[in-house]
C-alpha cells in the first residue's frame, strides 16, 4: 500500500477491513456486506489502492458478479498485477476460461507482466481450452521474464501441453523439470500410451528407474488405458506382461483395462491366464471385471466362456448384461442373446440405450431384420431414447427387407434430435435409402452432410453402383479426387461393380490399374471377383479364366462363383465345370453352386447330367434354397416362398396372375421356357415360372395397395429372365413403379421399361 492511500485506509471502519481480510468463505455470508464495504471505500476515497480493489474484486468475483468486478477493475486508474491476477484466478475458478485469457490480454496490453502466480492460472485456462497457440505464446513470454524455472510454472505448463496432445512440447518441459515427481512421471506414460508410443513409455519407466521414482498402480493403470483407449492392444497386451513381470500385481482397473486389448488381439491364451489370476486375487467380485472378461471372451470367439462366466456370477447387472448381449450376437447366437434379452426383461433390470442398441444391431447383423424393427419399437415404448449409435444400428435392417417405412421413420427421429450432423449416422441413411431403391434421397442425405468423410462417400457409390448407374458413380468418384480424401478398396469395388453391371470392361480396365499405379493399393479377391464378372458378362469369359489363373492370390468362393456365373450368362458348360468342381471344394456344404451348375446344364438340354447333379447333392444332404421374396404393404413386412400354395391369399394371386397371363399373350409376349429348368411338359413349366416368388411378391403387392402405389420387393437370389420380363409388363400395364433388388443389384421398372437396359 502506498503512503499516501494510508490515511484514506485510516477513515475505513475497521468491521470493513476485517470484512475484506477475511477468507472467501466468510463473504458468503451476504452479498451485501460486499456492497455495502464498497459504498464505506467509495465515500473514504480508497477506491484507487490495488490491494483493496483486489480484495474488492475478489469478494464480488466469489457471488459471480463478474460484472461489477470489472467495473472495478477498468475504474482504477494504474491497476497492478496484483489487481489483475484476483480477477483472473476468479474468472478460472468459475470456468469461464475465455474471459480469464481477455483479462490477460487486457493487463498485458497495459504493460504489466504475469508473475509467478499468474502464470499457473493461465496455462490452467489454455489446457482447458486446448488452447496450444496461445499457451505456446504465454510460454515465450515466460522465458522471456526467467519464469521458465519455476517450479509452479513448470508443473502448469507441462499439464497444457499434455491436454493440447504436444508431447515434443511436453517432454521437453519434463526433462528441464527439478522436482519431478511419481505423479508427472505418470501423466507422461499416460500420453506416451494414448499416442501408441511404446518405446517412449520404456524409455519413460527406465529413467524413472534411474531417478529413483517407483511407478505405482496408478501409473501402471495409466500405461494400460491409453493404450487400450487409442486401439494399441498390442502395446496394452506387452505392458500388462511387462508390469506383472516386475511384481506389480495389478488390481481390478488394471485387469479391466487390459482385457478389451487382449479381446482384440484374439489373445484367448493370455485371456485365460488373466482370468486364472482374476480368480485367485478375487478380482472376479468386481462388476467392471466380469464385464471386461465376457467381452474379452466375445471377441475371441469363445462363447462358452460368455455363457459359463454367465451362468457362475448371475450377476444381474447393466453392464455384464450389455457385454454377454454383445459377445453372443458377435459369434452368430443372436436367438441366445434374445433368450438372455427376454430374461433380463423379465427380471425387470433397468436396460439402458446400450441394452437396446446391443440386442438391435445384433439382430440386424445376424438376418433378424424384422425382429429388430419390433425391438426399435419396443424401445421407445419402454421409454429408452436411441441415441446416435442405435439408429446407424437400425437402418441396415431397414434397408436389408426394404422397410422403407421404418426407414424414413427413423430418418425423422434423427432430424428431430439433430443427429444429421453425425457421420455415421448419415452414412447409414445413404445405404438405407439405397438398398430401399430411393437413390435420389440417398443423394438428398448425402448433399445436405454439413462433413462428409470416406464412408459417407463410398456409401453414396455403393447406392449407385447398387443400381447400376456406373456413369454417376464415375463422376462421383472424380469429386471424391478432388477432396483431401484419398479413396480406399472400397471405393474401387464400388466403380469396378459399376462398370461390370453395363458391361464397360475399358473403364473397369483403367480403374483396376489406377488402384496400384495412383493409389498403391493392391488388388484383393472382391477386385477381381469384379473383374472376372465385368469380362464373363462381356463375353470374355477365356479373358475372365486367364485372369483367374494369373491371379496372385488364391481365388476364393466369390471368384469362382463370379466366373461359373458367366458361364451361366454365355451358356460355357466347359468352364462351368471347371468352377464348380473348385467351388464344391471350397464350399462343399453350399447347394447354390451344385444349382447354378445343375441350371447351366438344364439350358443346354443335358437332363442326364442334371439328374447327376441332384443325386450327388441327395447323397451329401444338400438342398437348394428356396427362392424368397419379401414386400412391404401397409408398415408390415410380407415373406412369399416359391411355390407356395398355402398363402392365404393364393387364390386372388392365382386370378391375377392368369390375368396378367392372357394380356401378355395378347400384346405378344410369351413365357421363357429356358428358365423353367425342368424336363416336363411345356405347360408344366409355364406354371413353374409363374410360382416365382418375386411374381407372387408382385402379385399380391397389386392386390393389397392402391392403384399407382410404387412397389417394394427383395429377392434373396438373383432374378430370372422370365421375371424380368414378366415385371417389366406388368409395370406398364398396371401403371406401377416397381423396385426389384435381387442378389445382385436393382431392378427399377417403370412404363414398361427397366433401368439395367435388359443388362443384368
Amino acid at each position: 500500500m502506498t503512503k499516501q492511500v494510508l490515511p484514506l485506509i485510516e477513515k475505513i471502519p475497521q468491521t470493513i477491513l476485517g470484512f475484506l481480510e477475511s477468507s472467501p468463505s466468510c463473504w458468503s455470508s451476504s452479498l451485501s456486506k460486499t456492497t455495502q464495504a464498497h459504498a464505506r471505500i467509495l465515500k473514504s476515497g480508497a477506491q484507487n489502492d490495488g490491494y483493496i480493489s483486489a480484495k474488492l474484486i475478489a469478494s464480488y468475483s466469489n457471488y459471480s458478479c463478474f460484472d461489477d468486478a470489472n467495473l472495478i477493475l477498468q475504474s482504477i486508474p494504474d491497476p497492478n498485477v496484483y489487481t489483475f491476477s484476483s480477477l483472473i484466478y476468479a474468472l478460472t475458478k468459475a470456468k469461464l476460461y475465455s474471459q480469464s485469457l481477455g483479462v490477460f490480454s487486457k493487463m498485458f496490453s497495459r504493460g504489466l507482466i504475469p508473475d509467478t502466480h499468474v502464470l499457473p492460472n493461465l496455462f490452467k485456462v489454455c489446457a482447458e481450452l486446448s488452447a496450444f497457440r496461445a499457451g505456446k505464446q504465454i510460454h515465450c513470454v515466460a522465458c522471456a521474464l526467467g519464469l521458465d524455472g519455476d517450479g509452479f510454472v513448470q508443473g502448469s505448463l507441462f499439464h497444457m501441453y499434455m491436454r493440447c496432445g504436444k508431447m515434443g512440447d511436453a517432454r521437453k518441459v519434463f526433462d528441464r523439470m527439478s522436482n519431478r515427481d511419481v505423479v508427472t512421471c505418470s501423466a507422461l506414460l499416460c500420453g506416451y500410451a494414448r499416442k501408441g508410443c511404446l518405446e517412449e513409455v520404456v524409455r519413460v519407466l527406465s529413467e524413472m528407474e534411474s531417478s529413483g521414482i517407483e511407478p505405482n498402480v496408478v501409473s501402471w493403470n495409466g500405461i494400460l488405458s491409453g493404450f487400450n483407449r487409442s486401439g494399441y492392444h498390442k502395446e496394452a497386451v506387452v505392458m500388462f506382461q511387462k508390469m506383472h513381470h516386475l511384481g506389480f500385481l495389478p488390481d481390478e482397473i488394471a485387469v479391466s483395462s487390459v482385457l478389451p486389448s487382449v479381446g482384440d488381439s484374439e489373445r484367448l491364451d493370455i485371456g485365460r491366464q488373466i482370468h486364472g489370476y482374476a480368480i485367485k486375487q478375487g478380482l472376479l467380485k468386481d462388476k467392471c471385471v466380469i464385464s471386461a472378461m465376457i467381452d474379452m471372451y466375445g471377441k475371441s470367439g469363445h462363447v462358452y466362456g460368455i455363457i459359463q462366466l454367465f451362468e457362475q456370477f448371475k450377476l444381474m447387472e447393466t453392464g455384464v448384461c450389455n457385454a454377454c448381449i454383445t459377445g453372443l450376437s458377435r459369434n452368430g447366437l443372436v436367438d441366445k442373446a434374445l433368450e438372455m434379452f427376454e430374461l433380463f426383461k423379465e427380471q425387470k433390470m433397468e436396460l439402458n440405450v446400450v441394452s437396446w442398441t446391443s440386442i438391435i444391431a445384433g439382430c440386424a447383423q445376424n438376418g433378424k431384420d424384422i425382429e429388430a424393427l419390433e425391438l426399435f419399437r419396443e424401445m421407445q415404448v419402454a421409454g429408452v431414447k436411441p441415441n446416435r449409435v442405435t439408429i446407424p444400428s437400425l437402418l441396415p435392417a431397414c434397408g436389408n427387407i426394404a422397410a422403407l417405412v421404418h426407414g424414413r421413420s427413423a430418418h425423422g427421429f434423427a432430424v428431430r434430435v439433430h443427429l444429421l450432423d453425425d457421420v455415421h449416422v448419415g452414412s447409414a441413411l445413404i445405404d438405407m435409402y439405397a438398398k430401399c431403391g430411393r437413390i435420389n434421397m440417398s443423394q438428398v442425405v448425402f448433399d445436405m452432410m454439413p462433413t462428409r468423410n470416406l464412408v459417407c462417400w463410398n456409401s453414396l457409390m455403393s447406392g449407385y453402383s447398387m443400381h447400376g448407374k456406373a456413369k454417376e458413380v464415375m463422376s462421383i468418384f472424380e469429386s471424391l479426387v478432388r477432396t483431401r480424401l484419398k479413396p480406399d478398396f472400397i471405393s474401387f469395388t464400388s466403380l469396378l461393380s459399376a462398370c461390370s453391371q453395363v458391361g464397360l470392361t475399358d473403364e473397369g480396365w483403367k480403374y483396376f490399374g489406377m488402384m496400384t499405379e495412383e493409389y498403391g493399393i493392391k488388388p484383393r479377391l472382391e477386385h477381381y471377383s469384379c473383374m472376372v464378372s465385368l469380362l464373363g458378362r462381356a463375353g470374355k469369359l477365356q479373358e475372365a479364366y486367364d485372369l483367374v489363373k494369373e491371379m496372385p492370390l488364391e481365388p476364393d468362393s466369390c471368384v469362382w462363383g463370379a466366373l461359373l456365373n458367366s458361364c451361366r450368362l454365355q451358356n460355357n458348360v466347359d468352364l462351368a465345370e471347371i468352377a464348380a468342381e473348385k467351388l464344391f471344394v471350397l464350399e462343399p456344404e453350399n447347394p447354390g453352386s451344385y444349382v447354378l451348375l445343375s441350371n447351366i446344364y438344364a439350358a443346354k438340354g443335358m437332363w442326364e447330367e442334371v439328374d447327376s447333379i441332384r443325386n450327388k447333392m441327395e447323397s451329401l444332404g444338400l438342398k437348394k434354397n428356396p427362392g424368397c421374396s419379401w414386400i412391404q404393404v401397409k408398415n408390415k413386412v410380407y415373406t412369399l416362398l416359391a411355390g407356395d400354395k398355402s398363402h392365404p391369399q393364393i387364390d386372388q394371386i392365382t386370378e391375377k396372375m392368369d390375368e396378367i397371363s392372357k394380356e401378355m399373350r395378347r400384346a405378344g409376349h410369351l413365357p421363357n421356357l429356358d428358365f423353367a429348368l425342368q424336363d416336363v411338359e411345356e405347360q408344366e413349366q409355364e406354371q413353374a415360372l409363374w410360382g416365382h416368388s418375386e411374381k407372387l411378391a408382385v402379385v399380391f403387392g397389386l392386390l393389397n395397395t392402391p392403384d399407382g402405389t410404387p412397389l417394394q420387393v427383395i429377392k434373396n437370389l438373383r432374378i430370372c429372365g422370365d421375371c424380368h420380363s414378366v415385371i417389366k409388363f406388368i409395370s406398364g400395364y398396371a401403371g406401377r413403379e416397381i423396385f426389384v433388388r435381387d442378389t445382385n443389384r436393382f431392378h427399377h421398372f417403370k412404363d414398361g421399361v427397366c433401368s439395367c437396359g435388359d443388362f443384368w
